[in-house]
């Protein structure tokens, strides 16, 4: 899949159908990730990589497509675009991450649904979106937000039966064994949900200030590149600080470690 094919949908009149592959591709990416983590890898080097790839892939097209239009570097720019990668390639993907090794891929998924409404709190608060309660299209919106928030709030604090499907299920001439010891971290969803929601609430202010960066920076290619490529010199920075010593984490094989970054990328550029 690429980008041509979403923006070929939108084009079409199909901005549900590109909306629906763009859902499939997160829920992959969450459970690849899970997997992966799973397996050892550490989410501070994941970002630092994710962030990486991105920018070597994001490069090329960003100098060739937009050499016309970008406009020069400022110092108010430099720091909007240092405060980008901080906020979300940095803060916003670890806080993430250490949410999903809490919980499961489809919990991580369901919480992150409330993304849309902080997003749009945000913008209320720093006047990007004017609201009009007499209007439906307001009323909706803030219908939409109290729905969003009360299905993560039950998301989080109620847990239902476990379903026994065939294939999760122990065979029964196997002895079973401590479940904690066959899991890499024990699952926590409300310490999980925490740091999922601090995530999200990093990752709506990103938007808005993206949005904001916009207006001043319109090079939307060159502008995503260069706020990967400060995430990872930022991310790189912490990961020496919280891994320091760990030069292991470090290591690339061919694995569900690098089908997470392979599978990252790719669905960052859609």
């Amino acid at each position: 899949m690429s980008m041509s094919w979403l923006l070929k949908f939108v084009k079409e009149g199909k901005p549900y159908l590109a909306v629906i592959l763009l859902q499939f591709g997160y829920a992959g990416s969450a459970i690849i990730a899970k997997s992966a983590l799973n397996h050892g890898m550490s989410h501070f080097t994941f970002a630092v990589y994710r962030n990486t790839f991105a920018t070597v892939v994001f490069a090329p097209f960003a100098l060739l497509l937009e050499r016309k239009i970008r406009p020069k570097m400022t110092i108010s720019i430099f720091l909007k675009i240092m405060l980008l990668g901080l906020v979300e390639p940095v803060i916003d993907q670890n806080l993430y991450y250490t949410g999903l090794r809490y919980t499961t891929a489809t919990f991580a998924a369901a919480m992150c649904n409330v993304l849309p409404a902080l997003t749009f709190l945000l913008a209320w608060i720093l006047r990007l979106e004017m609201m009009n309660i007499k209007r439906l299209p307001s009323q909706a919106k803030i219908v939409g937000t109290a729905v969003t928030f009360g299905g993560a709030m039950i998301m989080t604090l109620i847990g239902g039966p476990t379903i026994g499907l065939p294939w999760t299920r122990h065979h029964p001439n196997i002895p079973s064994t401590n479940t904690s010891a066959s899991l890499p971290t024990e699952l926590q969803p409300i310490k999980g949900a925490l740091f999922i929601s601090a995530g999200c609430i990093c990752w709506a202010c990103f938007y808005n200030l993206q949005a904001i960066t916009l207006k001043t920076y319109p090079a939307a290619l060159s502008l995503t590149c260069l706020i990967c490529s400060a995430g990872a010199v930022q991310g790189t920075v912490l990961t020496l600080v919280a891994e320091r010593g760990v030069t292991s984490i470090w290591a690339i094989h061919w694995d569900a470690k690098f089908l997470s970054y392979v599978y990252s990328v790719s669905l960052d550029i859609l």
